[in-house]
């Protein structure tokens, strides 16, 4: 694997598609990317190499260096600045060996500062079968004195983008996440982030890059691993090289490294698509579905109680709630917030994880017992890492939130955050999601997160702490014990909707739920921005009443169940003020999503138009090609009444065999029609959404 080139030491790496190239220079001093993208990109000159003049820069500041330290790179961004006890800074590295994988997958470069002992593994790892490359760095202080990392980011990705960078990115807030746009970067840089303690409902740590020339053509995307604050920045030199710098955002301070430690610093995962941001999705799914594993499985339907009864939760409406979900098809029923003592309204309750009696006066394991006697799975809401001011846990621990001495605490939703970095918090809240699972006969477990840190401290403890770092690391842990003790469990993370979807969370939770707003054309919007960067097994969707907060117009009960068969379909509308017209739509509908949630769940993604255009579809063709699901929705004009045109549209299919006959049932079309001339689909007042399904002959 290892390629003598002169006196420097070059490496590929090989995905299914692509190959990832990098080079030791001569000096070894750092790392260089020698080229990036489908198979053969690495033979002939260097895309990304810069040999001109560099007048009042360092030859760092224009090279295309995967790890660099603030001597690498001292004015066109570090990913590494350490600060040592004097406060002096510029790190030093240079090249020790390597641990190179003979199939060309893995790859461990090894640097270190004679002057600080501080010595840093540089890690690659391409999974089987997909075209991402996964990046982190391990650190480790081998020297008497101690090290404070300033800056400590995972990687460095650098993109040619000759004619300008286009990069796409995802912003948001509460009830409006994951909203896709894209800004030209002539020159200069763009910073996403986040300093919550969670990704956030502002940035999706995910950013494309594509040439402004291309488009449609080769694009490459970075996304974090990181279940906390993170930061991605994006930065054009003159020369025609965007570089992006991605890992952690210490909001806590510098990372203290003392003699002997060794910390690992995220995964920051690159991936790269010849077929613009439609195929970059395609490469994400492909490592997320990887990521599930064994646990890639067609989600059941679920009836989620919230927006029926909010907090008004007891035995008897849930029972006439389950009755009818179950009547509909549904096979997972979840009771949502307000099942527990103290818990009327938002301002009690949370830590208290005890069912209440007077709501279920027979026993919550009666109850169960009674919804899993309509044949349906039992699922259950969480939020055991907050807790309010009015409960017996902070009563007996108020010092087990975080705090910072003689300053007054910040209630966001009327709750406190607890913090999990603690061992006998984090010890809490495993034994407590534990017990309620050994407890009773749960199936799905929703753990929500309504709050975002904001008190930096933790009273009484000695020197600066990694309050960030600690509480990912234990949520992570906690997860892991949960599937390990609980495999036939699915969890569903959330975060107050959108607010904790990161790669870290999708090798860990089996569903996102991406955003509180159900209202059908805001939530068109959320998922269109989700899919590009999330597959469709992660996405739950609930067909409720809800009109939406930014887009009021209505749409039909068909719109709404197709909109939510793109992912994982759950229903979450007051089923018992349904008429029985609707509950009978409403069960043809769950019936045709089971027949197709297995193409939904593996089928290959293809995005077409998009919300603020007249035709927006999803296509999934399925792994063997034999069927191709298409969900086609007609948005309508983007302001006045909506009124629907009655005239038919042509959606392009994509990646069909041009050889091929495709029918729906009625019609027969060759792959080359569906591609050229489009799939036809008549809309008129009354009919604003699809579903067809086309079989290979």
């Amino acid at each position: 694997m290892t390629t003598l080139t002169g006196a420097s030491r070059r490496w590929t790496l090989r995905g299914a598609q692509t190959e990832y190239t990098v080079a030791v220079p001569a000096h070894g001093r750092w790392l260089e990317l020698v080229a990036w993208g489908p198979h053969g990109v690495s033979d002939g000159p260097s895309a990304v190499a810069y040999d001109g003049p560099v007048p009042f820069l360092t030859a760092g500041d224009a090279a295309a260096i995967e790890y660099a330290t603030d001597a690498d790179r001292p004015f066109t961004g570090a990913d590494l600045v350490v600060e040592t006890a004097a406060g002096d800074r510029r790190v030093g590295l240079g090249y020790t060996g390597e641990v190179a994988d003979p199939d060309r997958r893995e790859l461990a470069v090894d640097f270190a500062d004679p002057v600080t002992g501080l010595r840093a593994t540089v890690h690659y790892r391409v999974p089987a079968g997909t075209d991402v490359v996964q990046r982190w760095v391990e650190l480790t202080n081998a020297g008497s004195g101690p090290l404070k990392l300033v800056r400590a980011g995972s990687a460095g990705f650098c993109v040619p983008t000759p004619h300008g960078a286009l990069l796409s990115h995802q912003w948001g807030q509460w009830e409006q996440e994951f909203q896709l746009s894209h800004v030209e970067l002539g020159h200069g840089a763009f910073t996403i982030g986040s300093a919550q303690g969670v990704p956030g409902h502002l940035h999706v740590p995910w950013l494309a890059v594509r040439d402004a020339a291309e488009p449609a053509g080769p694009t490459w995307g970075v996304a974090v691993a990181w279940t906390g604050s993170w930061e991605i920045g994006a930065e054009r030199d003159t020369g025609g090289l965007t570089r992006v710098r991605a890992g952690r955002q210490l909001v806590d301070g510098p990372l203290e490294l003392g003699p002997g430690d060794r910390l690992t610093l995220p995964v920051v995962t690159g991936a790269y698509s010849p077929d613009g941001l439609d195929g970059l999705a395609r490469v994400w799914h492909t490592h997320q579905r990887q990521l599930a594993a064994d646990r890639l499985t067609p989600r059941p339907v679920l009836y989620n109680s919230w927006e029926a009864t909010y907090f008004a939760v007891e035995a008897k409406s849930q029972l006439e709630l389950a009755e009818i979900a179950a009547e509909l098809g549904v096979e997972t029923f979840v009771v949502d917030d307000g099942w527990f003592v103290g818990r009327n309204d938002d301002t009690g309750g949370l830590g208290d994880w005890t069912p209440d009696p007077a709501k279920f006066p027979a026993g919550f394991d009666a109850f169960i017992a009674d919804v899993r006697a309509l044949g349906l799975n039992f699922g259950l809401w969480v939020e055991p890492e907050c807790v309010n001011p009015r409960s017996r846990l902070y009563a007996e621990h108020p010092e087990w939130v975080y705090a910072v001495d003689g300053r007054p605490l910040t209630p966001v939703r009327n709750q406190y955050l607890l913090d999990l970095g603690r061992p006998e918090v984090a010890e809490f809240v495993h034994s407590t999601v534990d017990g309620l699972l050994r407890r009773y006969d749960i199936d799905y477990l929703k753990w929500d997160f309504n709050r975002p840190r904001t008190e930096p401290g933790r009273p009484g403890a000695a020197g600066p702490l990694d309050l960030d770092g600690a509480h990912v690391a234990n949520l992570h842990r906690i997860y892991e014990r949960l599937r390990h003790d609980h495999p036939g469990v699915l969890i569903e993370s959330c975060a107050g909707g959108g607010g904790r979807a990161d790669l870290a969370m999708a090798a860990r939770a089996d569903v996102f739920w991406p955003s509180d707003n159900t209202g059908p054309l805001d939530r068109l919007a959320i998922q269109y921005g989700f899919l590009h960067a999330n597959a469709p097994h992660l996405l739950s969707s609930w067909v409720t009443d809800a009109p939406g907060m930014f887009d009021l117009r209505p749409r039909s009960l068909a719109f709404r169940f197709v909109l939510a068969m793109a992912g994982v379909l759950g229903v979450g509308a007051d089923i018992r003020s349904w008429t029985a017209e609707q509950r009978a739509e409403a069960a043809g509908w769950i019936a045709r999503y089971k027949e197709i949630r297995d193409v939904v769940t593996h089928g290959e993604v293809h995005l077409i138009g998009g919300p603020d255009q007249a035709r927006c579809a999803v296509q999934y063709t399925a792994p063997d090609e034999r069927r191709v699901v298409v969900l086609a929705w007609h948005t309508g004009r983007l302001d006045g009444a909506g009124l629907l045109p009655s005239r038919p549209v042509r959606l392009p299919l994509r990646g069909l065999d041009p050889a091929a006959r495709y029918s729906d049932g009625e019609r027969h079309y060759s792959g080359t029609h569906l591609t050229a001339v489009g799939l036809p689909v008549h809309w008129s007042p009354t009919h604003d959404a699809d579903l067809i399904v086309l079989h290979r002959d």
